[in-house]
This record gives C-alpha cells, sequence and structure tokens, in this order.
C-alpha cells in the first residue's frame, strides 16, 4: 500500500496552478500583442500616406511590432491591477469606457516616456519638441487621445462581453451559423 504525502501533492498542484497561470497569461500577451500591433501598424501607415504626399518614401513598421510587445506588457501589468474592479456591478459599457480611458493614459505616458529615453540616448535635450503627440501642442495630444480611446473601445468590448457572457457563449455566437433573423 502506498502513503499518501500531502506535500508532494500540495507542489504538484501550486506547479499545475502556476503553469496554468502562465498558459492564460501568454495566452492574452500573444492576443493583446497582435492587437496593438495591427492597430499600431495602421497608424504607421496613415503616418507613411501622410509622409509620401510631402515626398518621404520611408516607413518603419519595426515601431509598431516594438511598441506592441511593450504596450501588451502595459496593458497585462493594468489587467492585473484590477483598475476597474470598483465598477463591478455597473453597466458594462462603463467598464469598457473607463479601461479604454485608463489604456489611453498609460500609452500616452509611456509615449513620454520613451520619447524622453529616446532623446537622453540620441544625446539631445529633453525637450517638448523632442516628446510631442500628434505634433505637439493641446490639440495635438488631444487627437491622438482620442483616436487611440477609440481605438480600444473593440477591445475592451470584446473583452467584457466575453467575461460577461462566458467564453462559450462568446465563441458560440462568433463562430456558429445562425437562423437569419426576420
Amino acid at each position: 500500500m502506498s502513503e499518501r504525502n500531502p506535500k508532494a501533492e500540495g507542489t504538484a498542484s501550486r506547479a499545475a496552478a502556476l503553469k496554468g497561470m502562465a498558459i492564460r497569461q501568454a495566452r492574452s500577451f500573444v492576443v493583446l500583442f497582435l492587437y496593438l500591433w495591427v492597430l499600431l501598424g495602421l497608424f504607421v501607415l496613415n503616418q507613411a500616406l501622410v509622409e509620401r504626399a510631402h515626398g518621404d518614401t520611408v516607413t518603419f513598421q519595426g515601431f509598431a511590432f516594438l511598441n506592441a510587445l511593450v504596450l501588451a506588457k502595459v496593458m497585462l501589468v493594468i489587467e492585473e491591477l484590477e483598475v476597474a474592479r470598483w465598477l463591478r456591478g455597473r453597466p458594462l459599457i462603463l467598464v469598457i469606457f473607463y479601461e479604454a480611458a485608463i489604456c489611453t493614459l498609460f500609452f500616452l505616458v509611456f509615449h513620454v516616456i520613451e520619447r524622453s529615453v529616446i532623446a537622453k540616448f540620441s544625446g539631445h535635450a529633453i525637450t517638448a519638441n523632442e516628446i510631442e503627440i500628434g505634433g505637439g501642442g493641446l490639440v495635438g495630444a488631444l487627437i491622438v487621445s482620442v483616436i487611440l480611446f477609440v481605438s480600444l473601445l473593440p477591445f475592451f468590448a470584446f473583452k467584457n462581453v466575453t467575461r460577461a457572457i462566458g467564453a462559450d457563449r462568446m465563441r458560440h455566437i462568433l463562430f456558429s451559423r445562425h437562423a437569419a433573423a426576420d
């Protein structure tokens, strides 16, 4: 007859739980990264169109890739902090708007930090010109903020609706055939 070792079983269950959490985090990171990469890639393409009109022909998609990697991690940290926890039980639209607003704010702060670090490493003084958002000024920053906020709404809507109705039901709604509505 074999004896049970509760300590070994507890260690094995903790290891399995950690492995499951790591897999969930990795999946979340990949989804966030892909969403942000597409989003930022579209921003870069838009910028390329504007610059092309002025004779410039170089487009840097590496910006979109690297920023998507970093911002996906920022979003995972925000998710872990549960910044919208205080809105539980309220209409889902409030949670969606709040999370999009918080991420917009964090992304803008990250952008300023990123531009400051780049300026410092390239030997430039950290000035308003080095860290400008949307061409500079309050109007430019506001326009970029609105574009980013609206661009993040579909992600947070999908995430929160999925959480509310369940992943299986969302999968069924999205990928199953439905009878045409009259």
